[in-house]
């Protein structure tokens, strides 16, 4: 079971995902937020695997709850659903940690598969927030178009890598140095499948395909070489 807490300020909304998404049948709302400072107390009193999140609310919004979440505790993922999709809220969110981002318009087995998703380390965008975020990207590459060959490149190297996770960019710094997955979990003292976990979403994110487009990404975006003596 995949244990879920969700967070939305309006409560009809926030009583019918419960009610929703409880009876699929391997998901368990262990509780439910109406502001992000709610979010952020559940979450280090329940430890969720998953919050649902909305964007705006009051007291403590989405993202910074969001931010406040994914920093106490690596292991829970955090999935914004919200009826905003312009660009400096999807930022915003992805910014803050979250993994996914949906809109409300998504049904029930769209955000149970979302979850899902999260609860396994990856990235989740709606359709039509990918193109928005993609576009955006790319119109901030100098010049004002992807014109390098390589995907980082096509994909705005600066605007990705402010999104990555400070996590995701230990992990690009020593992709870019050479290391391999087990070195790479032994110097940051985390398990392999947690590494590789990350290296999915930094693919995602900055549309890689191979760990030579992950190299040349690190340099792309001035990654150095890891301090020897960490």
């Amino acid at each position: 079971m995949i244990r879920l807490l969700i967070a939305d300020d309006q409560t009809a909304v926030r009583q019918a995902l419960e009610v929703m998404l409880d009876l699929v049948e391997d998901l368990d709302v262990v509780g439910t937020a109406a502001n992000g400072q709610e979010a952020v107390e559940l979450a280090a009193e329940l430890s969720p695997d998953v919050v649902l999140m909305d964007l705006n609310m009051p007291v403590m919004s989405g993202a910074e709850a969001t931010e406040h979440i994914v920093k106490a505790n690596e292991e829970i993922s955090v999935v914004m659903l919200t009826t905003f999709e312009d660009d400096e809220s999807i930022l915003r969110a992805l910014r803050a940690g979250a993994l996914g981002y949906l809109t409300k318009d998504a049904d029930h087995l769209q955000i149970a598969q979302a979850v899902r998703s999260a609860h396994l380390g990856q990235s989740v965008l709606n359709p039509e927030v990918q193109i928005r975020l993609l576009r955006l990207a790319s119109s901030m590459v100098p010049g004002g178009g992807a014109s390098a060959s390589s995907p980082a490149a096509s994909s705005g190297p600066g605007l990705v890598s402010s999104l990555l996770t400070q996590r995701e960019k230990e992990i690009l710094q020593l992709i870019g140095a050479g290391l391999r997955n087990r070195d790479i979990a032994g110097t940051l003292t985390i398990s392999e499948a947690t590494v590789k976990t990350h290296i999915n979403n930094i693919f995602t994110k900055a549309d890689l395909h191979s760990r030579a487009d992950a190299v040349r990404y690190a340099l792309t975006v001035g990654v150095d070489a890891p301090d020897s003596t960490r």
